[in-house]
């Protein structure tokens, strides 16, 4: 199988290295310095798994017709990936890696969708700098279908193939996952403002008061719009829900024990990767769908709109937000 690897950052370089280690035939395409490193000093893996050294084809465009794509760019770089390379595509299986729920439709713009198969990601990974990253921590891959209701062949194949690099778990419900996976994915904002690591920020019980200040937000207006929410490999939703109805401090303390302790490596979270690689993140398709959701549905969600915005500003200054200025700018919503 011709596996072809788009988006060549943390989870993109860490998939392709696994996989050409495992002998599948796999190139990456990524942006020019990632793609001049990689040609110059091949991939370096770091981690929970030791070191490798791959030696993966990589160009800035896809130049052949791949049976499998991975697609592991950010879902706001979607359009721009696929727009040049569609043609090459239409028979082609497409795996989306994004966090959210919006890649799968947003794929669907340019390939049939039953080609199309969601996956979740549960390993976890830091991009360290061009061709050079790190696994931090490792967890299953689950897959599935947004568009058909019963596995097909190719998603059975598909299972199999990835079982060689990580666990690979076939969801029956794989969007109810997907929204629960934003809610793992929400606090990263918290990093992404404050500028340091996830085991830094989190070691602290006032923003570990936030982050559950945060899923306590968001669970109320899942609920009241009434989504499923399907348990993931390692996080049932009886842990959320367990978690939202404790005392703040309490829930708090027990947060800040497991985020601490999820890496030895220091682990910064997908938003502010993006932001120290000086990209936009991706914090409009996980805190800011809560938003969007409280809209359509004609209900407010302030805290997660207000760290939306503070996100947004630290792309914008490069400037990252001290802890005083965090906790002054959601104080009101915290004793509320």
């Amino acid at each position: 199988m011709k596996i072809a690897v788009i988006g060549a950052g943390a989870i993109g370089c860490l998939v392709a290295g696994y996989l050409k280690e495992k002998g599948e035939e796999v190139s990456l395409v990524g942006r020019g310095l990632v793609v001049n490193a990689i040609k110059e000093n091949g991939l370096a893996i770091s981690g929970v798994r030791g070191t490798i050294k791959a030696r993966v084809s990589i160009s800035e465009s896809l130049n052949y017709i791949p049976d499998l794509v991975i697609l592991a760019t950010k879902t706001q770089d979607i359009d721009s990936s696929l727009a040049g390379n569609a043609h090459l595509l239409q028979n082609s299986l497409l795996l989306t890696t994004q966090n959210g729920v919006q890649a799968d439709d947003l794929v669907a713009r340019y390939l049939p969708r039953e080609k199309i198969i969601s996956s979740i990601i549960m390993f976890g990974a830091t991009y360290l700098e061009p061709g050079k990253v790190i696994h931090n921590f490792e967890g299953s891959w689950v897959i599935g279908s947004q568009f058909q209701k019963n596995p097909s062949k190719e998603l059975i194949n598909l299972s199999l193939a990835l079982d060689k690099v990580f666990p690979a778990i076939i969801a029956e419900d794989i969007k109810g996952m997907k929204y629960l996976k934003i809610f793992v994915n929400a606090n990263n904002c918290l990093p992404a403002i404050i500028g340091k690591s996830m085991q830094e920020v989190f070691s602290d019980l006032d923003i570990s008061r936030i982050s559950i200040a945060i899923w306590k937000e968001a669970f109320e207006i899942i609920n009241r719009i009434g989504i499923n929410l399907v348990s993931l490999p390692g996080f049932p939703v009886e842990n959320l829900s367990r978690l939202t109805s404790m005392p703040s401090l309490d829930a708090a303390q027990v947060f800040s024990g497991l985020m601490k302790n999820l890496s030895k490596e220091p682990l910064y979270g997908s938003i502010l990767q993006s932001i120290m690689r000086g990209r936009l993140s991706e914090i409009d398709y996980l805190n800011g769908e809560f938003v969007r959701l409280a809209e359509e549905h004609n209900m407010r969600a302030p805290l997660n709109k207000i760290l939306v915005d503070m996100v947004h500003q630290v792309e914008k200054s490069n400037r990252f937000y001290s802890k005083d200025d965090l906790m002054n700018k959601v104080k009101e919503l915290l004793n509320g």
